[in-house]
């Protein structure tokens, strides 16, 4: 009886084997791939124009990467449609880990709900890498507004309705979307005014023609330590060290309130799990690097290196909060 019931397990046995066999063989070549990449450059796709703040960020820590990858990576720059022309062709390209993105709360928070379709699905389409930086806002205002906190800003606008524009650097994007998150938590109406890029709007800011905005610290300092324009809070959870005696939104009247861009690389779906760690260890170390994260400072953003698993989970809430927002605003682009 127990001779039969060997022989009935030999055939299960030799199943197993083979299964175990073949999933050694299937894994086989991801595991090569990982110990031997890169053996060519890497392209990191910038979905915007060269020269910004976002464009900057993937020149730093590529080129920190590179030193430790023994490869050269080289940012292309595709810009258009809000950043979705860029972010398509990372999401369409071979998983091979030799295409990475950069990414941020527009592209993929804000664009898959603004937009009708955008030609990618950010969560089935890219994969997290890891992240690079947090980066807050600064509510500024023209000197002639009769406010100097953000406390009197509201209380100025409830007691003048309509009086009050704020510009914006286009419809949907992150600027405009953190100036209507706080208005939302301030419950308060202040016109939007768009316009085609942050410098423009700027422009008018100085000149009152609109009376606030919400732009990245680093392309108002300048004209805040001036005292051409005034900052009242910065909308990130902590105090931005270029601006140490500018309020947070929470601290200067909206207790909770937070809005910052999460900024990251990811990589076309399906790139072998071993890949994206090894690309993971390299950024953490780039961000994480004292030279690196200094600069990271300089313009504007908070230094933040953590896991793929991290990246994703903060990306899904980013895109809850923005999302929400875009939604209950209306705002829809075909």
């Amino acid at each position: 009886m127990q001779t039969k019931q060997n022989c009935g397990l030999r055939p299960v046995r030799r199943i197993c084997a083979l299964a175990l066999a073949l999933l050694a063989l299937a894994l086989a070549p991801h595991a090569w791939a990982a110990e031997t990449f890169p053996t060519r450059p890497i392209m990191l796709i910038v979905p915007f124009p060269p020269g910004g703040a976002n464009d900057l960020l993937a020149r730093l820590v590529g080129e920190r990467m590179s030193r430790s990858l023994g490869q050269a990576i080289v940012v292309e720059n595709r810009s258009g449609a809000g950043g979705n022309i860029g972010s398509r062709q990372a999401a369409k390209s071979a998983p091979d880990g030799y295409t990475m993105l950069l990414t941020f709360s527009g592209t993929i928070a804000i664009n898959p709900v603004l937009y009708a379709n955008i030609g990618y699905d950010s969560d089935k389409d890219l994969t997290a890498i890891g992240t690079i930086a947090t980066a807050p806002a600064v509510v500024v205002v023209n000197p002639a507004v009769p406010a100097q906190t953000l406390r009197e800003l509201i209380a100025y606008a409830k007691a003048h309705p309509g009086e009050l524009n704020y510009g914006s650097s286009g419809t949907g994007t992150v600027v405009h979307v953190s100036a209507e998150m706080m208005l939302d938590a301030a419950d308060i109406k202040i016109r939007h005014i768009p316009y085609s890029g942050t410098g423009p709007a700027v422009s008018d800011l100085l000149g009152g023609h609109v009376q606030m905005m919400l732009p990245p610290i680093p392309s108002v300092i300048g004209l805040v330590k001036s005292g051409q324009l005034r900052a009242l809070a910065v909308t990130g959870k902590e105090r931005s060290p270029l601006m140490p005696d500018v309020p947070t939104v929470s601290e200067a009247g909206l207790p909770g309130f937070a809005s910052e861009q999460l900024i990251g690389l990811m990589a076309p779906a399906g790139t072998p799990r071993p890949i994206i760690e090894r690309l993971n260890s390299e950024l953490r170390n780039a961000v994480t690097d004292p030279a690196i994260s200094s600069r990271i400072l300089e313009v504007g953003a908070a230094p933040l290196a953590g896991t793929p698993e991290a990246y994703t989970a903060l990306a899904a809430a980013d895109q809850k909060s923005w999302g929400t927002i875009v939604k209950k605003l209306g705002l829809h682009v075909e």
